[in-house]
């Protein structure tokens, strides 16, 4: 299984998602931020696979599960799925 650590380029794949052109997702350890290009990050905290977003945006989590070498998540807001995405990790991106 890959390993969550490190910067990853976030790809819409359907659902409710705006377009995610320039959205990153960086994780180190048991903490990591969802970015837009060089804008704020907002942050959570990783379980296991899946990321809690911290308030005010507590009702969001992403789950994600392996595919490839990255990942396939789903975006929920208190529990239910809104949309669908992929981590591709990126080029010279820290593992």
């Amino acid at each position: 299984m890959p390993e969550l650590d490190g910067s990853w380029n976030v790809e819409r794949r359907g659902g409710l998602l705006p377009p995610l052109v320039g959205v990153q997702k960086r994780i180190e350890g048991e903490r990591g931020e969802t970015r837009l290009g060089s804008l704020l990050g907002v942050p959570f905290d990783v379980d296991g696979l899946s990321l809690r977003y911290r308030a005010p945006f507590r009702s969001f989590v992403d789950e994600l599960e392996p595919d490839g070498d990255g990942f396939a998540g789903r975006a929920t807001f208190r529990g239910r799925e809104f949309g669908r995405f992929a981590l591709r990790r990126r080029q010279g991106g820290s593992r």
